[in-house]
């Protein structure tokens, strides 16, 4: 299984960015997919998530409104669009696959993941 993240870079504070994650290996449809990021110094934290279907999607209270978590399964992409972006939201995005297929619930759990992109930086400076 692969998951190849990109779309990273450097933006200025109210910027957007759009962050892509293709997946190969195993039926990409069958799980849930989030994302997360790791910022300097700290530890990796879930950003975002959706289910199979994209019918629920979850997102941490600081990116509500601002995010914008998607996938096409025809693709076996996820998308996370980003907007008015702060730099607070400096970190490395990473994109990941959930466990267990089939799951009912989006987790938000780091170890419940087990499958990683490599990771896209993420630069919020003027």
């Amino acid at each position: 299984v692969q998951l190849q993240a990109c779309g990273g870079g450097l933006v200025q504070p109210g910027g957007s960015l759009r962050l892509s994650c293709a997946a190969s290996g195993r039926t990409f449809r069958s799980y849930v997919m989030g994302w997360f990021r790791q910022a300097p110094g700290k530890e990796r934290k879930f950003v975002a998530g959706i289910m199979r279907d994209g019918a629920m999607i979850y997102y941490i209270d600081s990116v509500k409104g601002r995010f914008t978590i998607s996938r096409d399964n025809a693709k076996n992409t996820v998308y996370l669009q980003m907007s008015s972006l702060k730099p607070e939201d400096t970190a490395v995005y990473y994109c990941a696959s959930d466990r267990r297929p089939f799951r009912a619930n989006i987790v938000t759990t780091a170890d419940e993941y087990d499958y990683w992109g490599q990771g896209t930086e993420v630069t919020v400076s003027s």
